[in-house]
Formats: C-alpha cells, sequence, structure tokens
C-alpha cells in the first residue's frame, strides 16, 4: 500500500494545545511535513488544523458559491435552465457544509438575499417581484430556484434522522451522537433539527425528526412558501 506522502501533513497536540515537533521520518529519503504555522489541512473538502476552520470555510464556501452563481448567469441559457443550473452546480457548494460548518440563521439569509440581488443584477428578478414565488416549484407556477434556507433545513432534519435511526447499530454513529450531546443549542444538529421540525409543524399535527424525513422538510416549506405567496393580495 502506498500514501502520497506529499499530500499528508502532521500536527501534533499535547493537553490541547499545539506543540511544534520535527517533520516525522519515514525512511531515509521519505518523511511527513509539520503543518506549517498558521495553515490548515484539507480534507474531505473541509479545512481543518486544531479543529474546523469555520469562519475561514464560510468565506471560501460563499466566495465558490458567488463565483459559480455569476458563472451560471453569464451564459446564453434560458431562463429555466439558469434555475436548474443554480440547484445542481452552485448550491452543491454550501449544501454540502450544512451539519459540518456551524452556521448562523442570519447566514444562511443573507446568502439567499444575496442570490437574490445577484438575479436582478443580470435581469433574470425584477426588485419589485414576489420572493416567495422565485421558490415555488414551476409546474406549481413558480420558478423553481432552490432556496437556500430551505435547503439546510431538510440536511439538517436529515443528519438528525439518521443519528436517530443508526445510533444503536453503528459503533461511530453511537459516538457522534453522544458528543451532540454536549454541543450548545447553537451548534447541536440534534437539537436544531427538533427546533427546524416544531417551526414547520402544524397546531395539531404530531411531528418529529425521526417522522420528518428530507422529502416531508421540502414538500412543508414548499407548502408554506405558497400559503404565504397566496395569502398577498396583489402577488396572490
Amino acid at each position: 500500500m502506498e500514501f502520497q506522502l506529499e499530500k499528508c501533513a502532521k500536527i501534533g497536540f499535547k493537553r490541547g494545545k499545539l506543540v511544534h515537533s520535527q517533520n516525522l521520518v519515514i525512511d531515509i529519503n521519505r518523511e511527513i511535513q509539520e503543518l506549517e504555522h498558521g495553515k490548515t489541512y484539507k480534507y474531505l473538502g473541509i479545512e481543518e488544523s486544531k479543529g474546523i476552520q469555520h469562519q475561514q470555510m464560510k468565506e471560501r464556501l460563499q466566495q465558490e458559491y458567488s463565483r459559480r452563481l455569476r458563472m451560471i448567469l453569464k451564459y446564453e441559457l434560458n431562463a429555466r435552465n439558469k434555475i436548474t443550473a443554480i440547484g445542481a452546480l452552485a448550491v452543491p457548494v454550501l449544501r454540502y457544509s450544512f451539519g459540518i460548518i456551524n452556521w448562523r440563521t442570519e447566514e444562511i439569509k443573507k446568502n439567499d438575499r444575496k442570490t437574490r440581488k445577484t438575479l436582478t443584477m443580470y435581469k433574470m428578478h425584477h426588485p419589485k417581484a414576489e420572493i416567495e414565488r422565485l421558490y415555488v416549484k414551476r409546474k406549481e407556477g413558480g420558478r423553481g430556484l432552490v432556496q437556500i434556507k430551505a435547503a439546510y433545513k431538510a440536511e439538517i432534519i436529515n443528519i438528525a434522522e439518521y443519528l436517530n435511526t443508526n445510533y444503536k447499530e453503528d459503533q461511530f454513529v453511537n459516538i457522534a451522537k453522544s458528543h451532540e450531546s454536549t454541543q450548545p443549542n447553537m451548534n447541536s444538529i440534534i437539537k436544531t433539527a427538533a427546533k427546524i421540525t416544531e417551526e414547520l409543524s402544524q397546531p395539531n399535527e404530531k411531528s418529529d425528526a425521526k417522522q420528518d424525513g428530507i422529502q416531508h422538510t421540502k414538500a412543508r416549506v414548499g407548502q408554506s412558501l405558497k400559503e404565504k405567496w397566496k395569502n398577498k393580495v396583489m402577488h396572490g
């Protein structure tokens, strides 16, 4: 078994504090480099050093999302294909990080606002147009754009459902769930999922993260958007 040592790095901690040491020598001609101060190591697309660099990753993901969004809008595609391309190429950049990076609700909403602003700049969305209609499915009279806030809610509930379902069967999932119980409310996937589910639930309907699944969450969010759109006198 051969490793690409030039892609490897090492970092040392003693009682939770970063300590510097020499490179790890494998043999005469091969060694693993010590990670330089201030540098990070990319693992499965996420920048890490002592831990996940949340702020750094947020900035990098937002820049890549904006780059892809502008790139799509510059192409000479019709409106439907541009909306489809945004959902297939741009939104997954942020979606992949949901549940890993500690996104705040306001940061998620800010990305949606920035998306609408960019669409307006490229003549894809009128500044006076109805916002809810932008995210409703095309077959239901909307424009079919993926709402980042809705994608975030669906992914969080999906992860929480997985943790609640498989923690008895998989020891690593059990470790992850145990770690979740020690996290503050703002960083806990299970607690955040419970809050989202409560917000989406009807007053007379019983619902929890285990019962809701990702498809049910998307349907509930879509129904909420349609109701808001329909209840507006002018746009409805």
